[in-house]
């Protein structure tokens, strides 16, 4: 099989939302596990550049897709491929949501916020930002009231976000938490929120302070990130510049269990001046 089939059948593959994979002989394969090793070695693809040393200086401190070549006017191949294929990852970490296998195995008591599908959730952004009435009244009959802080997990944009961080970034923000005698309550899941849905959980358990763990938007160098926004008593005056976010979490920004740590101690000091956001920020 030449390589043009073999790339034409990627490509219908791609069109078609699959993963499967043409069929290829021994060496093909061993060439294609050569080709994805390039890749993470981010190796210069430009014919015959006049400073190589620049462009991998420049590829190694960004994911940015610089220094990849081209044919005439359009990518390479390979480049094109990979571009699909990152594509698609942030097309399903938008989409796919957050499985019930790992909300199982997470212990996570699941809420509903106003949006009934996710072309409602991008659609009507005010739709995101309130529980529906059932999930408002098991909040309101289930979750502690009066603690200091209240957690909140939210699938966002990036469900992938969620599974690949949470896992590691929870337990050691509660852990952070606990070893501060900072009191918490149960953490919550709430599929498809957005960040001000905070202010009503806040107003159901009368915390000091609420934080959301959210899937941030994809982009192409990453489908895994996830942002932590946090607030101190939100009320009906409570404006965007009041939210104190920490975003980029994920391996290849700032790890999981670093991120639960550094939440905790911000957590006690937002506590301890009672203040978040541009507030909080001068005070720094």
């Amino acid at each position: 099989m030449d390589i043009q089939t073999i790339v034409q059948q990627v490509l219908e593959e791609l069109e078609k939302g699959t993963t499967k994979r043409p069929e290829t002989s021994q060496q093909e394969e061993s060439q294609a596990d050569q080709t994805f090793t390039y890749q993470k070695q981010k190796v210069v693809r430009v014919d015959h550049p006049v400073d190589r040393e620049v462009i991998e200086r420049a590829r190694a401190i960004t994911p940015a897709r610089i220094g990849i070549g081209r044919t005439g006017t359009r990518m390479k191949t390979k480049e094109y491929l990979d571009f699909r294929i990152d594509h698609a990852a942030a097309q399903d970490a938008v989409f796919k949501g957050v499985s019930e296998e790992f909300l199982d195995k997470m212990k996570l008591p699941v809420l509903q916020s106003k949006s009934e599908s996710m072309d409602e959730y991008l659609m009507n952004l005010d739709s995101g930002r309130r529980l529906n009435e059932e999930s408002k009244k098991w909040a309101e009959d289930n979750l502690s009231k009066n603690k200091q802080v209240q957690i909140i997990v939210s699938d966002g944009l990036s469900s992938t976000g969620i599974e690949e961080n949470i896992s590691d970034l929870l337990p050691a923000l509660i852990q952070g938490l606990e070893g501060k005698n900072i009191s918490h309550g149960e953490t919550v899941f709430i599929k498809r929120s957005r960040v001000w849905i905070q202010d009503e959980i806040a107003e159901i358990t009368n915390c000091d302070v609420v934080i959301s763990l959210i899937g941030e938007r994809p982009g192409l160098a990453t489908s895994k990130s996830i942002s932590a926004y946090l607030i101190y008593k939100p009320g009906d005056d409570t404006v965007e510049a009041d939210r104190t976010v920490i975003s980029n979490i994920h391996d290849g920004g700032i790890p999981p269990v670093e991120a639960g740590a550094y939440l905790a101690d911000l957590l006690e000091d937002v506590l301890k001046h009672k203040v978040s956001g541009v507030k909080y920020a001068k005070l720094k």
